[in-house]
């Protein structure tokens, strides 16, 4: 479905004002909202809603919002064309060597080498493409302790688009359990384990946290992966601890630099011991053990 922009013209002050009751208003539908600077010696914000369904009311919401904080501003519209940008946006991405792994879309498939453990992604709505630091330090981790600890048994929290449990499934042959919060991450990530042939030993599930049964069925797990963020991976420490198995690994990203004394302390309160921090980018990849 094509989409209209509606759009005008403030300044600063204005424009961030704006924007806020906007952002307040427009919650529930999730429509997305944008700033941009145009000219900062004149001090011009184009403040953007982007809209589909009924533009002609949505643009009257806005006019009513405008009138509420006294300020009259010419709403413009720009009809933006059909085109799916997540996959016209991969297309621009070049392939990123981690490891043995070789992560890419469907245009490079030509550029796989016999050696490469290929993952082919398609990131769709969810995240991960193996572009940003912390998947790539996941990846070149995971090369390094599966070959070091030989895992039975793994699993892959907060997924996104299963880069992670493809990996790890490719590469010990072992059964992963692929979890997010998302279920449309899940649903990507079921389509990507499908055409990467790993679909038999990657089973995903919308799960938050720990509280599913599946854990309770799965566990203990002798590999755990989580790129997430520091807060709630310093939170989930104690669950992290009760599902895997003595002597079993955690490797946890999502990280930055500064973080990264925090998340160790969490951990090692919890019976871990730190093992290797590795850097990408200003981000951190930790491998500990129980």
């Amino acid at each position: 479905m094509a989409q209209t922009r509606l759009h005008f013209t403030a300044g600063k002050i204005e424009a961030d004002r704006i924007f806020a009751a906007l952002d307040a208003a427009f919650e529930d539908e999730g429509l997305p909202l944008a700033v941009l600077e145009v000219d900062e010696d004149s001090d011009i914000h184009e403040v953007s809603l982007y809209a589909d369904g009924d533009v002609d009311a949505i643009e009257a919401r806005i006019r009513d919002i405008l009138a509420g904080l006294a300020l009259s501003k010419p709403v413009e519209r720009e009809t933006l064309p059909d085109i799916d940008w997540v996959a016209r946006s991969l297309e621009g991405l070049r392939p990123v060597r981690a490891g043995r792994f070789f992560v890419h879309g469907s245009h490079d498939r030509a550029k796989r080498h016999s050696g490469d453990l290929a993952i082919e992604i398609e990131a769709g709505l969810a995240f991960g493409t193996g572009h940003h630091g912390t998947t790539a330090g996941c990846l070149e981790m995971l090369d390094q302790v599966v070959r070091r600890e030989h895992p039975r048994n793994a699993l892959d929290l907060g997924t996104g688009s299963a880069v992670l449990a493809i990996a790890l499934a490719k590469l010990a042959h072992i059964p992963v359990l692929a979890t997010d919060i998302d279920p449309v991450a899940v649903c990507v990530a079921a389509a990507n384990a499908r055409l990467n042939h790993v679909k038999a030993l990657v089973e995903t599930v919308t799960a938050p946290g720990f509280h599913h049964p599946i854990f309770a069925r799965r566990a203990p797990f002798d590999l755990i992966v989580a790129n997430i963020l520091a807060r709630p991976l310093m939170r989930l420490a104690p669950q992290m601890a009760k599902h895997i198995r003595l002597g079993g690994s955690l490797v946890l990203s999502g990280i930055l630099e500064r973080q990264r004394d925090a998340v160790i302390s969490a951990y090692v309160g919890q019976s871990f011991r730190h093992v290797r921090t590795l850097h990408r980018e200003g981000w951190v990849t930790i491998h500990l053990k129980r």
